[in-house]
């Protein structure tokens, strides 16, 4: 049974064609990055995913329940976001712990008291992010790693079977974003991890753990399956409209534009 099947997935708006039958099967064990440039679909897509953007057509499905047939508010809490427009909601004096158990009910700014099963399950969930040190530290004085982190630990609080990630790594300084992604690689390897997809315009953020690759360009897939044979130069090239060369070594990549055009004067 696949965790998520998008078929025919079109969503247009106005004039406009934001998705066009878009398909795509995450199956158990997998591990996804999906790439491509800006105005490639990727916001759209994870819209569609997580319940705030209608499809025109297509069908979403997720363990076998159907988006617009199951109630659409149980399905979006079985998929775990960590997202930018999350992280700037977050009040400057709300603890670490009461953000990670925020993520069960679905809420910003955390009110009431955490029972005690609640701050249990928050401990736990902050030990699998590797910030237990950090359960009463306000969110002003955290980090943006530890942010990050604190993010995911959100998202699975709920135990969602499948959890994206948005650009996670944006903000962060290259000492900080290498940390990030070694604890992704422990994450997506430890045990009852979730389904991970990440959304990224960096191949230097496609970790090993992440076993396929989902390429879009104008709304549309250019290529998807397998990160070897999917990740390729002219896979590349193609969806960032210039020359590029791909290069993997020890299981991390790298990519060198082959030459630079300027526009007209």
């Amino acid at each position: 049974m696949p965790i998520l099947a998008v078929s025919d997935l079109t969503v247009r708006r106005g004039g406009a064609l934001i998705l066009d039958k878009v398909s795509w099967t995450v199956a158990p064990g997998e591990h996804w990055a999906i790439l491509g440039a800006n105005g490639s679909g990727k916001t759209s897509l994870l819209s569609a995913l997580t319940g705030y953007l209608t499809p025109s057509a297509g069908r979403i499905e997720l363990l076998s329940k159907t988006y617009g047939a199951a109630d659409w508010r149980e399905l979006r809490r079985r998929v775990g976001l960590a997202s930018s427009a999350v992280r700037q909601r977050i009040p400057d004096g709300e603890p670490a712990l009461e953000t990670v158990v925020s993520g069960k009910y679905a809420m910003i700014s955390f009110w009431g008291n955490i029972t005690a099963r609640d701050r249990r399950r928050g401990l736990r969930v902050l030990r699998q992010i590797e910030c237990c040190a950090l359960a009463d530290r306000p969110w002003l004085f955290l980090s943006q790693g530890e942010r990050q982190r604190l993010l995911i630990g959100r998202a699975l609080m709920a135990g969602p079977p499948l959890l994206i990630l948005d650009e996670p790594c944006a903000g962060l300084d290259p000492a900080a974003r290498g940390h990030f992604l070694q604890f992704l690689q422990r994450l997506g390897g430890g045990k009852n991890a979730p389904t991970l997809v990440l959304v990224t315009h960096h191949v230097e953020e496609i970790m090993p753990l992440f076993s396929h690759v989902l390429i879009l360009r104008g709304g549309r897939v250019l290529a998807c399956g397998p990160k070897k044979s999917v990740l390729t130069s002219a896979a590349l090239s193609r969806a960032f409209l210039a020359p590029i060369r791909l290069q993997c070594r020890r299981g991390r990549y790298t990519l060198r534009l082959l030459q630079e055009t300027r526009a007209a004067m």
